[in-house]
């Protein structure tokens, strides 16, 4: 499997100067970034200081990673770039519409689980459940009010296609593992102003550590935002919302929005990490001249493991019915059978529309991704992964 295109050597070496050049001088590429992102979104940096020192330790760190190839830079400048402008047009919305804060985000559902276990299925069928809807991808990296301007939508939604198709034409690998589909249901953290999905692509433990000290309620506060921004102007559905880093942030998410219902979706360990390191790979491959496979298998495998500890100690304060546990096994191997009973825990009648919606997304390339990967690869084997997990790989084949 061919990772990145071969156009990526080429585009790196030009590039190189470049991003080395910025690199060294972070703090003026930063500050650059910034009013591009003032400048696009209508809004304004100011009052938002705090936000903007966090995202400035963020690029340092970034900068300071030694095998940053030139895509890799570009790649995470225009993604804080992007984020701040949304940011700062969220922030204009809410100045010039006060109102729109008092959008009741009533009951939504969280998608959660390790990578790689069916929560793409799962959300993609939720969200198109009558009374239900999930933000798209354009719409976490653009968002606007469901009455914004047509002309503008389209704008966006073209951005946003653009974009995805010059991830799959520099990683053909992509489309197979994890397609990029701008107008489809996708993961929160496209909003989100910060986790570990910054770490998907290059290694920077002080960031790493950084997270695991961070309070995220402001994060998730914020995010609120951004669906009470999309929902204003238009019909009040049930939101789905979706990431595999929820797991670790529960708790949070229940002071945010307290009467929200959780599905967590459970798969052996030990396939979930060849497969997510594989993902991971794609990635890394694509932003850094040189990397090791052993390290992405080591860091995945702690950071991992312990959201699945986090993730289970929360769950342990919550009343048995906040949560809807799914098997993957069962959900892939019995769709028709499985998604009906998920329904009707989660307060929804399965009709014939969802059935048609299942059977539509089950026919769709992403479930016949196909990638090969192997632990050894990535410097693990099947012991270690136990022992990383403890208890929980026999919880999940308890469950098949």
């Amino acid at each position: 499997m061919r990772r990145v295109s071969r156009m990526v050597g080429p585009v790196n070496a030009m590039m190189q100067s470049s991003a080395n050049r910025q690199r060294r001088d972070v703090d003026a590429a930063f500050d650059k970034l910034v009013r591009q992102a003032e400048e696009a979104s209508g809004g304004t940096a100011e009052g938002d200081e705090a936000f903007l020192e966090e995202y400035r330790f963020l690029i340092r760190e970034a900068a300071a990673v030694p095998s940053m190839s030139g895509v890799g830079w570009l790649g995470t400048t225009s993604d804080l770039r992007g984020r701040m402008t949304n940011r700062f047009r969220v922030r204009r919305l809410l100045a010039e519409h006060p109102e729109i804060a008092q959008e009741p985000i009533e009951a939504p559902i969280i998608v959660t689980g390790l990578p790689r276990t069916a929560t793409t299925l799962a959300h993609k069928i939720l969200a198109r459940h009558e009374g239900n809807r999930a933000p798209l991808m354009w719409e976490l990296q653009a968002t606007d009010r469901a009455d914004m301007d047509e002309a503008d939508r389209k704008r966006r939604i073209k951005v946003a296609k653009q974009s995805a198709a010059f991830g799959h034409k520099f990683s053909p690998a992509l489309p197979q593992i994890h397609a990029m589909e701008p107008e489809s249901p996708e993961e929160c953290v496209f909003a989100l102003p910060h986790g570990r999905n910054w770490l998907v692509c290059s290694r920077m433990p002080g960031y790493r550590r950084w997270l695991e000290q961070r309070d995220f309620l402001p994060d998730f506060m914020y995010y609120k935002r951004v669906l009470q921004v999309l929902q204003s102007g238009g019909p009040r559905k049930r939101w789905v919302l979706k990431s595999p880093y929820h797991l670790e942030h529960l708790e949070t998410l229940l002071k945010v929005f307290p009467d929200a219902k959780i599905m967590w979706t459970h798969r052996d360990p030990n396939t979930v990490m060849g497969s997510w390191c594989s993902l991971m790979e794609t990635g890394v491959a694509l932003c850094n001249r040189t990397y090791d496979p052993h390290d992405i298998g080591r860091d995945w495998l702690e950071m991992l493991s312990e959201m699945i500890r986090v993730g289970r100690d929360s769950r342990s304060k919550l009343a048995r019915d906040r949560v809807v546990d799914v098997s993957y096994h069962q959900l892939t191997a019995n769709p028709y059978e499985e998604m009906p009973g998920v329904f009707a825990k989660l307060g929804m009648e399965w009709k014939g529309a969802d059935e048609d919606n299942l059977r539509a997304a089950m026919e769709r390339p992403w479930m016949k991704r196909g990638h090969e990967y192997s632990l050894g690869h990535y410097g693990l084997d099947p012991d270690q992964i136990d022992r990383a997990f403890g208890d929980y790989a026999r919880m999940v084949h308890n469950m098949r």
